[in-house]
């Protein structure tokens, strides 16, 4: 379907700020289901064109896009939500910030990558739910951190006998959070074996040696079950694994990089898996020593290792068969 016109969005807790880009109207609306079925009848008033030819755009913001995106396709309407970050980088110089201007910018970028926009389709029941859960996971388990290292460094420098109660505070404070993170992992794992499809991806990734169970858990929210990246190079570069160049003219010659605009739990956690296959993955830790013995660069080498270990990921996934270790028949 062809897009003619686009309506950005700007969302907040309570209202969403509107602009319809080639009439130029502004109009502003309460962030819940009376207020996007208002702004749906403004839009037959107020557009010449018809609504399956327009397009919806929104920034990303978290659980205040919600609503509007279900909204929007439970009616059958076109949608984008888009990365802040790409919108704030289309604007260029800019001095001074509003609602009114951020959704008229919004619906401006949208209009002008009309062509290449894809609508969205909403993460499944099970992907929001545990989502939702490992963000609150990760937060209890940076709090924990915070706590051991505190209780660490107060229990070798303090006297224990005057700082009881300071110590055993953050003792329980400790064994709570790991509590509660295990019956947060408890559920995730019910969520996952609830699931038919999300539990044959989970069994598949875990085949490949290296790849554990957070790994292989991480990988299906951040894809949304394998829906939301089409190829594991996006998804390497995703997550800052994917080397790029940096060249210009004649002059600059810099070396092959990667991006430090990344998925950084993603990246921390596939560097884990390739230092686990270094040391248990026979065929990983052949191509390492191979490598350096040739005097390659180590980290060059663990990145591509990485790189190796996703693509495998995305084998297993598409071809819907369990990873084949052909180190086994290897004569």
């Amino acid at each position: 379907m062809e897009i003619l016109e686009t309506l950005g969005v700007d969302i907040s807790k309570k209202v969403i700020d509107t602009h319809l880009h080639k009439e130029n109207l502004f109009q502003q609306f309460e962030n819940n289901k009376k207020g996007f079925k208002q702004m749906v009848k403004w839009l037959e008033k107020s557009s010449k064109v018809p609504t399956e030819n327009l397009l919806f755009a929104m920034e990303h913001t978290g659980i205040y896009c919600h609503s509007i995106s279900l909204f929007l396709f439970e009616e059958n309407f076109n949608y984008v939500i888009l990365p802040g970050l790409e919108i704030k980088q289309s604007m260029g110089m800019t001095r001074g910030k509003n609602d009114k201007a951020d959704a008229k910018r919004i619906a401006l970028y949208s209009y002008e990558k009309r062509d290449r926009l894809k609508s969205n389709i909403p993460s499944s029941e099970s992907i929001v739910k545990l989502k939702r859960l490992f963000s609150l996971r990760e937060r209890m388990v940076k709090q924990r951190a915070g706590y051991k290292m505190s209780l660490k460094e107060q229990s070798e420098i303090l006297s224990k006998s005057k700082n009881k109660l300071l110590l055993k505070i953050q003792k329980r404070l400790i064994k709570c959070l790991t509590k509660e993170i295990d019956i947060l992992e408890t559920e995730i794992e019910t969520i996952i074996s609830e699931d038919d499809n999300l539990k044959f991806q989970y069994d598949l990734i875990i085949t490949i040696k290296g790849v554990g169970k957070q790994t292989a858990l991480y990988m299906i929210v951040f894809t949304e079950g394998f829906r939301k990246f089409d190829s594991w190079r996006k998804f390497a570069s995703y997550c800052g694994i994917a080397p790029f160049p940096n060249t210009s003219g004649s002059s600059i010659r810099g070396r092959t990089k990667v991006s430090h605009l990344a998925n950084k739990k993603l990246k921390s956690l596939l560097d884990l898996c390739a230092k686990s296959s270094i040391q248990y993955n026979e065929e990983m830790k052949l191509y390492y020593q191979k490598r350096i013995a040739l005097g390659k660069n180590k980290m060059s080498t663990i990145n591509i290792i990485r790189n190796k270990i996703l693509a495998r990921i995305f084998a297993v996934i598409n071809r819907k068969s369990p990873y084949v270790d052909l180190m086994k028949y290897a004569a």
